[in-house]
C-alpha cells in the first residue's frame, strides 16, 4: 500500500513549506542521537542516519546523513514493518532490527523503528540506524573480513520488539548486552536512538494537530509524487543510451581475487534500467552486500548525476529500475557474510555505474575516488580499565577529478559520509596514539583536472594487545583517470613491530598488535580528468602535478 490514492496536489509554497517540515523533523532526530550517543563513532564521527516514512514504510523525508544508510533504510523500513505486521503495533512500541538479508547493510548498522500514533491511529513512522562499535562476532568491532559465515559477524537481530507499550524490554536488552563486548557503549547508543525517535515522534505529532490528519496524509503522498516529476524530467533530459561497464574488487576478505562487479545502464526516456546481474557469484569473505545496498547505490548515483537537489523519498527511486540476481556479491543471501560489503563492494558499484554512465553522460561523471570507505578497527581489552573497547573509524582518500574541477583530498566519498574521529578523542577514549594524521601528497592522478589525495593515519597501541582489522581497497589496483586522466597512486597498509621490522599487509588485513606495535594506513587517491596541462614557465611544479 502506498500513499498514490491520495491525488490532491499541494500548491508550490505548500509543497516546500511541507518538504522543509519534514527534512528538518529528521535532521532533528539524527541530531538528537548525535548528542546523546556514547560512542565516539556516532557523537564524533555521526556514523548515523534519520528519516520518517509513511505507515507502510514508503519514505517521506531523511536527512542529510551517510548515501548508504538512506539509501537501503526505506527497503528496511518496509521489511520490518512486514514482518511484524502493523496491525500488532501500538502507542510506545519500537521495533528494532539489523538483518541485512531484510534489507540491512551490516550487522553493526542497527535501525530503530518507532510507529507513530494520533488518537489512536497510525499516521506515520520515524526510523534512525546507527553503526554500533561491537555487536559481538570472532573481532573486536564486529567487521571481520575473514568471516566466512554471518554467525561468525555477530548478533543477528530479527525485527522484534525492543520496547513495548512505552516499556523497555528488559530481558531483550539483557540478551543483547550479554553478546556485545562494548556494553556500556552499545547501551548507551540503543538509548540514544530510541530517544531520538521519540523526539521525531513529537514533532510528527505537532505537525498533524496542526495540519489536521487529511491535510497531513496529503502532503506525504504530495512530497512523494514532486519527487517522482523532478526525478522523471532530470532523466529525461539526459541523452538515451546503453552503455556497460566492469570494475574489480582484489580481494574476497579471505584471500586476493578479483571480483568484477560488471553493470548495464539502460536509459530511455525519463526512466533508466540499472543491472548487475552479470555481478560475480557471492563469496566466501566478507564483502557481499544486500540486495538494498545496491538499490542505495544505484539512488545515490542517479541523484549526483541528474540533480542533488531533487528529493530523497520514494518518488526519487521510482523511475529507477534495479536488476540484482539472488545469490551474487550485489545481493547476498544467508548464510553469506556482510561486514564489509558496504564499506568495499557498495563503493566499487558506485564506480563501475559511474564508468557505465560516462560513456552516455561524458560531461557529468567524474573519474574514479579511493574506491573503499577505508575501515579500520582496533580493540581488546584497557588494561588501564580493563573494559574491553572498540575503536572505527572510516578514514577518507582521494575525491576523482571532475570535467571541470580538481577532485578533493583526504575527504570521504559516494557512500559514506562520515567525519574522521579527532586525534585527542582516540588518545582519550582507547590505548592509542597518533603518530601521523596528514594528506598523502601526490597520490592524486594528474590531468587537466587533477584527482584529490588520500591520507596518512598512523597509529601505535601504547598498553596491553589488541587486534586489528583494516578494509580498504586499491592496493593491487588504481583508482582510474576520464578522458586521457592519469590513475591514482593505490593504497597502502602496514605493520611496524618494535623487534621484527615493516611488514606490507594486503588490502584486507587482521593482525594482532602489541604494545609498541604501529599500524600505518595511506589510502588511494582520486584519479585525473582530461589531458594534464603542461607546466607554467616560471612556477615550480608541485609533487601532485608531476605525479
Amino acid at each position: 500500500m502506498t500513499t498514490d490514492h491520495l491525488t490532491d496536489d499541494l500548491g508550490p509554497v505548500e509543497l516546500e513549506i511541507a518538504r522543509h517540515r519534514f527534512e528538518s523533523t529528521a535532521e532533528e532526530v539524527g541530531t538528537a542521537l548525535i548528542r546523546t550517543s556514547y560512542s565516539p563513532n556516532i557523537k564524533d564521527r555521526r556514523d548515523c542516519s534519520a528519516g520518517v516514512y509513511s505507515p507502510t514504510g514508503e519514505l517521506i523525508a531523511q536527512a542529510e546523513h551517510i548515501p548508504l544508510h538512506l539509501g537501503l533504510m526505506p527497503t528496511m523500513v518496509r521489511n520490518v514493518l512486514a514482518e511484524v505486521g502493523t496491525g500488532s503495533l501500538e502507542p510506545g512500541d519500537v521495533l528494532i532490527s539489523n538483518n541485512p538479508y531484510l534489507g540491512g547493510s551490516h550487522l553493526p548498522d542497527t535501525c530503530l523503528v518507532t510507529p507513530v500514533f494520533v488518537d489512536g491511529r497510525l499516521v506515520a513512522v520515524v526510523a534512525n540506524m546507527a553503526h554500533h562499535v561491537d555487536v559481538g562476532g570472532i573481532v573486536p568491532g564486529s567487521m571481520a573480513t575473514h568471516a566466512t559465515e554471518i554467525f561468525q559477524e555477530g548478533v543477528r537481530i530479527p525485527p522484534v520488539k525492543l520496547a513495548c507499550r512505552g516499556e523497555l524490554r528488559a530481558d531483550l536488552m539483557a540478551v543483547l548486552m550479554a553478546n556485545v563486548r562494548t556494553a556500556d557503549k552499545t547501551r548507551g547508543d540503543l538509548m540514544a536512538q530510541l530517544a531520538a525517535n521519540r523526539l521525531g515522534e513529537r514533532r510528527i505529532g505537532e505537525m498533524v494537530a496542526e495540519w489536521g490528519p487529511e491535510l497531513f496524509e496529503r502532503s506525504c503522498a504530495a512530497l512523494v509524487r514532486y519527487a517522482e516529476r523532478r526525478t522523471r524530467a532530470a532523466l529525461a533530459a539526459l541523452p538515451d543510451g546503453t552503455a556497460s561497464f566492469t570494475d574489480h574488487l582484489e580481494h574476497d576478505g579471505v584471500a586476493p581475487r578479483s571480483i568484477p562487479i560488471s553493470v548495464t545502464v539502460r536509459k530511455q526516456g525519463d526512466a533508466v534500467e540499472i543491472d548487475l546481474t552479470g555481478s560475480a557469484d557471492q563469496v566466501p569473505g566478507a564483502v557481499n552486500c544486500s540486495y538494498a545496498v545496491t538499490e542505495a547505490c544505484a539512488g545515490y548515483v542517479v541523484k549526483a548525476l541528474t540533480d542533488p537537489t531533487l528529493p530523497s523519498n520514494a518518488g526519487l527511486m521510482r523511475p529507477v529500475r534495479v536488476l540484482t540476481r539472488p545469490g551474487s556479491v550485489c545481493a547476498a543471501e544467508f548464510p553469506a557474510p556482510v561486514a564489509n560489503g558496504n564499506t568495499q563492494t557498495a563503493q566499487r558499484i558506485v564506480d563501475a555505474l559511474l564508468g557505465a554512465f560516462a560513456q552516455i553522460v561524458p560531461d557529468r561523471v567524474p573519474a574514479a575516488s579511493s574506491g573503499s570507505m577505508s575501515i579500520v578497527t582496533v580493540g581488546g581489552q584497557d588494561p588501564r580499565t580493563g573494559r574491553y573497547y572498540s575503536y572505527v573509524e572510516t578514514y577518507g582518500g582521494g575525491q576523482g577529478a571532475g570535467p571541470h574541477t580538481d577532485g578533493d583530498s583526504a575527504v570521504h566519498t559516494h557512500m559514506t559520509n562520515t567525519r574522521n574521529t579527532p586525534c585527542e578523542v582516540i588518545e582519550r577514549e582507547y590505548p592509542l596514539r597518533v603518530d601521523r594524521y596528514a594528506i598523502a601528497r601526490g597520490t592524486g592522478g594528474a590531468g587537466r583536472c587533477r584527482g584529490g589525495d588520500g591520507l596518512i593515519r598512523e597509529i601505535t597501541l601504547t598498553d596491553g594487545t589488541a587486534t586489528a582489522v583494516v578494509a580498504t581497497a586499491r592496493v593491487d589496483t588504481r583508482p582510474w583517470g576520464l578522458h586521457g586522466g592519469q590513475d591514482a597512486v593505490g593504497a597502502r597498509v602496514a605493520v611496524t613491530h618494535q623487534n621484527s621490522g615493516t611488514t606490507e599487509l594486503p588490502a584486507m588485513s587482521s593482525v594482532r598488535l602489541e604494545a609498541g606495535t604501529t599500524l600505518s594506513v595511506r589510502t588511494a587517491g582520486g584519479g585525473g580528468f582530461g589531458e594534464a596541462r603542461p607546466p607554467v614557465a616560471g612556477v615550480e611544479g608541485s609533487a601532485h602535478a608531476q605525479a
